[in-house]
């Protein structure tokens, strides 16, 4: 009698509940079924965001509030609940409304006839040909908002096509929004959130271990991203933080434009706990200030000019507008007709520690600290430079755009002005110094008088 009872408790499992975490084409799922990966940690099934009637497949955090980690479908929801999710005769992993329709499909140009979808405990979702065993197609490889653990986004140089993260339209609409994550190729590799085309906030560039614009990468969270850049094919990104079965860990653009961590603590308060954001104030906007303007959110107003520089438009600054930034108050030396007036009296740089660096950052060919200041001096277009260990050194021209004084860690960043913006006095005394105590050398006089460079 047991035994027939547990038959029976088989067969109704098997015609109306999906507990593998597979698909093929015999064995699909329907609307309020489910695979889940063979940990437990990801689900893929049907959803509906609140205040709504519309139906999705995605793939869900298996926690107990609903949590979509990627959508398939998003720009073409379901209307009602007879959707499906199987494996099409071409292989394609594939979503049918209630006429057999297509609404979406992996859309592998080169699709088997035998093939299967599995739910990995990674969250990916992976298309393999069953004969060979390749992968041949992974949700990974087009990520929605999220950013999970072993995920890679990054940039194809070649061809310049970009694996990004891409934010909803609104918190209850799952179709691409406006706001995007990736890793761009530039000189110095800098992970980028753009408003479409424009800049929203950038992460500072990369040291090796960190982004140096983030302060909080510090913390134990946030210090398992790897990049790699070969310089010719791939820039790619990773995020693996400590392995850890206690909670559920990954980063989240919102539809706002937020870059947030969010943190699962499982046997904690059944919700989930925000991190570290990308955007903690307005100083993290990029650009908030303009060109050659500095914001710190520490002070009121937040933004103000670099030393040896004034606003452009002086209403407009004084009414909290300041996107036009500041201007050179003194010519440099370079970019005029140098007279009798002007002997002995060279551009210096002014230092500013603990800050985030501008962006367009350019490599120098510099080794050493001193070299990359001289270089920056002998180089009339050069009108800023730093040096940090991991990076090198690295020199700007043009505008100097989205500085930022930082709370914590930053670098010591070196603006080039003009001879009478650096303090007489202390330009006095350093020519004094060179001329008649030759024995001190120019790194003594720097640490002696950290705020000046006089050159």
């Amino acid at each position: 009698m047991v035994e027939a009872l547990v038959l029976i408790l088989v067969c109704f499992c098997s015609e109306f509940c999906t507990s593998t975490d597979i698909i093929t084409s015999t064995q699909y799922i329907k609307d309020s079924e489910t695979i889940v990966s063979i940990g437990q940690i990801f689900k893929l099934g049907f959803f509906t965001p609140v205040n709504s009637t519309n139906r999705y497949v995605g793939i869900l955090c298996n926690v107990s509030v609903v949590t979509p980690v990627w959508v398939a479908n998003r720009n073409k929801p379901l209307n009602d609940s007879s959707g499906i999710v199987t494996i099409s005769e071409d292989g394609n992993l594939v979503i049918l409304n209630g006429q057999k329709e297509i609404i979406w499909s992996s859309n592998v140009s080169n699709p088997v006839a035998n093939s299967s979808a599995q739910l990995l405990d990674t969250g990916n979702l992976n298309l393999r040909d069953n004969s060979s065993r390749q992968i041949i197609w992974e949700s990974f490889q087009h990520p929605s908002d999220s950013f999970l653990q072993k995920m890679t986004i990054g940039t194809d140089a070649k061809t310049q096509e970009s694996t990004l993260l891409t934010s909803w339209k609104s918190p209850l609409n799952p179709s691409v929004g406006t706001f995007s994550v990736g890793v761009e190729p530039l000189n110095i590799p800098q992970l980028f959130v753009r408003n479409g085309s424009h800049p929203y906030w950038r992460s500072g560039p990369w040291n090796g271990q960190i982004f140096i614009g983030v302060p909080s990468m510090d913390s134990s969270y946030l210090n398992g991203f790897n990049l790699v850049d070969d310089k010719e094919e791939t820039i790619s990104l990773t995020y693996n933080y400590p392995s850890d079965q206690s909670y559920l860990l990954y980063l989240h653009l919102n539809s706002e434009g937020l870059l947030q961590q969010k943190i699962w603590w499982f046997g904690g308060k059944e919700e989930w706990e925000v991190g570290c954001s990308a955007i903690e104030h307005e100083c993290d906007v990029y650009g908030k200030c303009g060109p050659f303007g500095s914001c710190n959110s520490l002070e009121s107003p937040i933004c103000t000019c670099l030393r040896g520089f004034e606003p452009k438009h002086m209403n407009e600054w004084s009414r909290g507008n300041w996107s036009g930034g500041c201007i050179r108050k003194t010519p440099l030396r370079c970019e005029r007709n140098n007279s009798v007036n002007d002997v002995g009296k060279k551009d210096g740089f002014l230092k500013l520690q603990a800050m985030k660096v501008p962006d367009f950052a350019e490599l120098s060919s510099a080794t050493i600290e001193d070299n990359c200041g001289s270089l920056c001096l002998n180089n009339c277009s050069c009108i800023a430079y730093s040096y940090y260990i991991g990076i090198g050194c690295m020199q700007w021209s043009g505008s100097l755009l989205d500085i930022q004084r930082l709370p914590s860690s930053g670098v010591d960043l070196y603006i080039r002005v003009a001879y009478s913006e650096l303090g007489n006095t202390f330009c006095l005394l350093y020519h004094l110094v060179v001329n008649y105590a030759p024995i001190l050398t120019l790194k003594k006089i720097k640490n002696t008088y950290p705020l000046f460079l006089c050159v």
